[in-house]
């Protein structure tokens, strides 16, 4: 019998995907192992493989297909001894599924093909909506009949309920007598539909690129941390010439391995001791507890072509600084060809953020949740500076570190951004 190949989940977090390009076609032969496809994520585009053995057979969703929902069967695969021609029965059981709808008698189906003109996530008496989606609607009340889907097939998304108004989806809901109810929820739909064209352009002339799901993400996860997290900033200035001794001796030294540290290496390193130094901030605010973690996962951002992603350095304070910038160079590689793996970039304690390399002075960084701080850090530069009760000249960073009120008390906070400014500022602790 043929196998079904069904929209995997390729992440904790995820509900649907986007099929972005298929590497395979009907006829070809794919053992275990192959790339099948290549899938975005609400984090990376990542590589398919196929775990059988076969003939694909059919392709059941095309490549540029959004929204496609986990467990979806997205291909077949025939063995050697199977007819190929067995699984197209199947892909057109859902074409013809809705056909039957309009040529039954009761009066609702005719009434509702007006209203999928307007609404078209509604299928004769069923509205197509993500689980997310439903979820956020009983949240807010919302009556998902009168909500027009964005997504595949007129599919209702996150997107489209919330930006729908509570309270004006209901007058939708007599539908009782066919003939009245188009109208009211055609109109309904009418209204809450262009949320995304209510945005003024003034008349100023622009290109739209839609939003992937790496972008998407990013801004949902903001939008809570801004909303959700009480954050509280704190910052030092922080001096880097012994630092930058350091450094330039440690370079000189692995030359020879051809291991070549940053100073961002250095830095990971530094937040990673301190954490240890101050456990009271290496912590996660988790409802009805306050986890305080045994080591010290250091989520560094990384600019990538998608977006924003925070690649992990595991147990940074135990390990070496060589061993540190060899591997976030591994990782920052694989994050801007989006190859990142899910444990390679879900989890850990802390997260830094350095925009010093764009000559940024200082910036307060949005938390990452779930976890409790981030340190941002700006670029190091000649300033005056008291060095030993005399003004002089000296190379200075200025570093703040955002926190969740919640979960980490200020006294604690300033005690971290001490211990930090201390490692940096007499760097041997590092290497010790």
């Amino acid at each position: 019998m043929p196998i079904a190949i069904k929209m995997p989940a390729l992440s904790p977090t995820m509900e649907e995907g986007t099929l972005s390009k298929w590497l395979v076609k009907v006829g070809d032969k794919v053992s275990s192992g192959d790339i099948m496809a290549e899938i975005e994520t609400d984090k990376a585009t990542m590589e398919f493989e196929a775990v059988d053995e076969g003939t694909i057979v059919s392709i059941d969703v095309a490549e540029g297909s959004e929204g496609v929902k986990v467990g979806t069967v997205i291909a077949m695969i025939a063995g050697e001894d199977e007819d190929a021609s067995a699984p197209a029965p199947k892909a057109a059981a859902p074409a013809a599924a809705p056909k039957p709808t309009p040529a039954p008698t009761p009066a609702p189906a005719p009434a509702a093909a007006p209203v999928a003109a307007a609404a078209p996530a509604a299928k004769g008496d069923r509205i197509v909506a993500s689980p997310l989606a439903k979820r956020i609607a009983a949240d807010k009340g919302v009556d998902l009949s009168g909500v027009a889907g964005s997504g595949p097939n007129g599919r209702i998304v996150k997107a489209d309920v919330e930006v729908a108004k509570p309270g004006a989806a209901p007058a939708a809901a007599p539908a009782t007598a066919p003939a009245v109810a188009p109208a009211p929820a055609a109109a309904t739909t009418r209204a809450s539909a262009p949320a995304t064209a209510a945005v003024p352009d003034f008349g100023i002339p622009y290109e739209a690129a839609k939003l992937n799901n790496v972008r998407k993400t990013i801004a949902r996860r903001l939008t809570e941390a801004k909303q959700t997290i009480p954050h509280i900033y704190l910052t030092v200035d922080i001096q880097l010439d012994a630092l930058l001794k350091l450094r330039g001796q440690l370079n000189k030294a692995l030359e020879a391995q051809g291991v070549k540290l940053s100073v961002n290496d250095l830095i990971i390193k530094a937040l990673a001791k301190a954490l240890v130094q101050v456990p009271k901030c290496n912590v996660s605010f988790a409802g009805e507890e306050l986890r305080s973690f045994k080591r010290a996962d250091i989520s560094v951002a990384v600019a990538a072509p998608s977006g924003l992603i925070t690649p992990i350095i595991v147990d940074a304070g135990a390990k070496s600084v060589s061993a540190i910038a060899t591997e976030m160079k591994a990782l920052a590689g694989k994050a801007r060809e989006g190859k990142l793996q899910p444990h390679e970039y879900q989890g850990g304690t802390a997260s830094l953020s350095n925009l010093g390399m764009f000559g940024i002075k200082s910036f307060d960084a949005v938390i990452n949740p779930p976890q409790a701080m981030i340190m941002a850090v700006g670029a190091g530069e000649q300033r005056p500076y008291v060095i030993d009760g005399a003004l002089g000249i000296a190379t200075v960073m200025s570093a703040t570190g955002s926190f969740d009120h919640r979960a980490i008390d200020g006294a604690d906070g300033a005690e971290l951004m001490q211990a930090f400014k201390s490692l940096i500022e007499n760097p041997l602790g590092l290497v010790a």
